[in-house]
């Protein structure tokens, strides 16, 4: 792939994410819509240096399956050891530094957050979502 058709797909990936923010959360409604998001997200995440990770879930568990999922998808292999917190809560990952924490979390919002970081000011630094929690959770329908 040349580096025009690669910075070209870079930017339809990139938009597609910025349609979502924390008042338009995602819902693909289609396989293929959630198929176009993953690919999105890789596609943009290749394109920056290191992502953090925040997901806002209901609780630690779902947390954690969604953060699990979402690394692996990123290429990461993450071994979690958070503490029991009761309720809702914000799990926040960063792949540079390979920290993680969990704290309790009052908002309403649901899904992962992907930061997309880049060394130099001119690469790729965005932040996209809320996504869908189990975005990359395979679904047998699918």
């Amino acid at each position: 792939m040349s580096t025009s058709d690669s910075l070209a797909l870079t930017e339809e990936a990139h938009l597609l994410l910025k349609q979502i923010d924390c008042l338009d959360p995602a819902v693909p409604k289609t396989a293929s819509e959630r198929e176009q998001l993953r690919q999105a997200l890789q596609i943009v995440a290749n394109h920056s240096d290191y992502q953090m990770l925040g997901v806002c879930a209901d609780t630690v568990a779902e947390g954690v399956q969604a953060l699990k999922t979402y690394a692996e998808a990123l290429g990461y292999t993450i071994d979690l050891n958070l503490e029991a917190i009761e309720g809702a809560v914000y799990i926040k990952f960063n792949s540079k530094s390979g920290s993680c924490y969990v704290k309790p979390y009052t908002g309403q919002h649901r899904g992962v957050l992907v930061s997309c970081q880049s060394d130099d000011a001119s690469g790729l630094n965005e932040m996209y979502g809320h996504l869908p929690l189990d975005l990359f959770i395979t679904i047998s329908n699918e």
